[in-house]
């Protein structure tokens, strides 16, 4: 009999913790991608505006969730206008 997952990061990770953390990575990355997609911004114009290298952009925006703390996630946010809420349910 097969496990059943909630999501793909519950699958890959090796602990509930870990997967929540992936989770909310990705969605980080995700509100980025957007918000760079919505800007019209080439890589360098990302690094630019994140005060980053290119190669730092270009592993964020392929979604290299290892590479990215929530802590870089939530201040790349910031610093593109957006506010970050926390909710514990």
């Amino acid at each position: 009999m097969s496990k059943k997952f909630n999501n793909v990061f519950e699958a890959i990770a090796d602990t509930p913790e870990e997967a929540l953390n992936m989770k909310l990575r990705a969605g980080l990355i995700h509100e980025i991608r957007a918000k760079v997609a919505e800007a019209g911004w080439t890589q360098a114009d990302t690094a630019e505006h994140l005060r980053v290298t290119q190669p730092r952009v270009s592993d964020l925006l392929s979604g290299k969730l290892s590479k990215f703390s929530l802590d870089t996630l939530v201040n790349m946010l910031a610093v593109l206008g957006s506010d970050v809420e926390l909710r514990v349910a």
